[in-house]
């Protein structure tokens, strides 16, 4: 009895001791076929030929690059304007049409002026004629001595007089035929003109409505030339000493994300504006619209292109590191093993770079290093569970 219990007593032990030396055989099976003291995989890439661009970009505002705020140069009720939106017009094509009341009878009033100085000149002239007649007459006499020198000194300042009063009116008549010319100038601007070709793209006054001229100088509408339309671009200041007059661009907007514009820069505004305390500087670029799909207003993307290269050696910006002389190299894996080369860098992106000297397209670059062995769904491999006990 006494040594069947000592028996079972350690029978526990026992198992124990079994159980962990089986779990200390999975844990180290486990270890050995995963790998988990192995070096990390390495990521790698393969030296492709390709296409690569380095470019500015920038937000842009489209507008016409030609068009005209036509107003009027004259106070009045806006009697008819003849063009709606959208209207295409001719240069010389009448638009509207100011109240011409008040001024029609201002050329009448200088009409009526006019004919009146010019009686007076008539009648101015004939009476020199006869004072000239009687200051001859005087000094006749006087030359016989059968009249006075008074006599012979009135006659003549009388004539004096008398072409002096023709002179005033000359000069009369003179400024009241300018007055008549800036009232029939006045009179034309009751009728508005189109000032060039080009689409109607806004009405700002209407039939009926008051426009004071002598205080601002009221817009009735606006004309654009919609064949060829201007993108405005606002560049940052770090980005600005990058951009030239006469480099390539092309931009999309957000209605046709796919369609893509070709332009060139035609200038860069030296006076910069200030959004937010940021400086935005204004590049304007000029396409062609023949199709009209450009409309004013819309929102442009614009890539300015740096420089591109076709068909070139392309390695991922992550694969080149930089030593401390300032040199640009990768690694390369070769039949040996990895080998540290010194490459030449040209153009470059975000994500790549072309590749000067020290590839060929074929060769392998590490890109990163990995982070070992995963199980599926992108987590590290559970181990065994151990066995309980009991």
């Amino acid at each position: 009895m006494i040594a069947t219990r000592r028996r079972r007593r350690r029978w526990p032990w026992v198992a124990a001791l079994l159980v962990a030396a089986t779990a200390g055989a999975g844990w180290y099976g486990w270890r050995a076929e995963t790998g988990a003291t192995a070096t990390p995989a390495r990521e790698t890439a393969t030296i492709q030929l390709g296409d690569i661009e380095t470019s500015v970009t920038a937000i842009a505002n489209i507008q016409p690059k030609t068009y005209v705020d036509v107003g009027t140069q004259v106070s009045g009720q806006l009697r008819s304007v003849l063009p709606d939106i959208g209207d295409i017009v001719k240069k010389g094509d009448l638009l509207a049409e100011i109240d011409p009341t008040v001024y029609q009878t201002r050329v009448t009033g200088d009409r009526a002026s006019l004919d009146n100085l010019k009686a007076q000149l008539a009648q101015a002239e004939a009476q020199l004629e006869l004072d000239t007649l009687r200051s001859q007459r005087a000094q006749e006499l006087l030359a016989r001595s059968s009249g006075s020198k008074d006599a012979a000194d009135a006659a003549t300042a009388t004539m004096r007089i008398s072409a002096a009063k023709i002179d005033a009116l000359k000069a009369q008549i003179q400024q009241t035929k300018a007055t008549l010319d800036g009232d029939l100038a006045n009179l034309g601007y009751t009728k508005i003109y189109a000032p060039m070709d080009g689409t109607v793209v806004s009405l700002s006054a209407k039939p009926g409505q008051t426009l004071n001229a002598n205080q601002s100088a009221p817009i009735v509408l606006r004309i654009a030339d919609l064949q060829t339309m201007t993108v405005t671009a606002q560049v940052t200041e770090g980005d600005i000493p990058r951009v030239k007059v006469g480099m390539p661009a092309y931009f999309s907007t957000l209605g046709l994300p796919d369609r893509r514009w070709e332009g060139t820069v035609r200038q860069v505004e030296p006076t910069p504006t200030i959004v937010n305390d940021v400086v935005l500087y204004n590049v304007l670029i000029d396409v062609p619209n023949s199709d009209l799909t450009l409309m004013t207003n819309m929102t442009a993307q614009v890539f300015f292109r740096l420089g591109e290269a076709r068909r070139v050696p392309l390695v991922p910006v992550q694969a080149v590191r930089t030593g401390p002389d300032g040199r640009s190299f990768v690694q390369v894996v070769t039949g040996s093993g990895v080998e540290r080369r010194a490459v030449k860098i040209g153009l470059s992106n975000r994500s790549m770079a072309q590749v000067l000297e020290g590839l060929q397209p074929g060769d392998t670059v590490v890109v990163g290093e990995g982070g070992g062995p995963r199980a599926p769904g992108g987590g590290q491999p559970r181990p065994p569970m151990m066995p309980r006990l009991g």
